[in-house]
């Protein structure tokens, strides 16, 4: 037994105490845990992929469509580059705040002008396309939902639960002020 008398010896280490009455934003902890470093990960990769795609096997795809299907090529090619800039953007800017080369506030105000919404898909378009294209914009499509989720939550601030007990105290007063 440890000289606490309670059989633990172990040492937990440091204990981080929150110094204010805030709330948990469990956004902001999974921007800072694994989750997010995998999400960053795949997301730098699908802006890797699609580059060698455009820049590689899908010239040879375009030169062997229809001029309808070339146009889509060209306008799908062009939406989905964008929407991976604005994506690899939000992704960096997180980073940046997870690794303190930012603070939480300019890069809430650097979100502002990202455009995580973009154009909505056109099936239409989609369907005169290389399937290689195809996967690279359904998987930019996951990967923004996954990330307005994210943005959603961080600009959503975290409600502050009622403090009972301070309730309790404040009907307490008022009932002996008044007498």
């Amino acid at each position: 037994m440890g000289s606490s008398g309670k059989g633990n010896d172990r040492d937990d280490g440091p204990r981080h105490e929150r110094r204010d009455d805030r709330p948990i934003n469990l956004a902001e902890r999974r921007i800072a845990s694994q989750v997010f470093a995998e999400l960053f990960r795949e997301g730098m990769e699908l802006v890797d992929e699609t580059a060698a795609y455009l820049d590689g096997a899908g010239r040879g795809d375009s030169h062997t469509l229809s001029r309808p299907a070339l146009a889509a090529y060209a306008q799908q090619s062009m939406r989905l580059s964008t929407r991976l800039m604005q994506l690899a953007s939000w992704l960096l800017l997180q980073r940046a705040v997870t690794e303190g080369e930012m603070s939480a506030e300019t890069a809430q105000r650097e979100r502002g002008r990202i455009d995580l919404q973009g154009p909505a898909p056109d099936e239409e378009q989609e369907a005169l396309l290389p399937e290689p294209l195809v996967a690279l914009i359904r998987r930019s499509y996951v990967l923004q939902r996954l990330i307005g989720q994210l943005n959603t939550a961080l600009d959503t601030p975290a409600e502050t639960p009622p403090n009972a007990v301070a309730g309790q105290i404040g009907r307490l007063r008022t009932a002996f002020e008044r007498h």
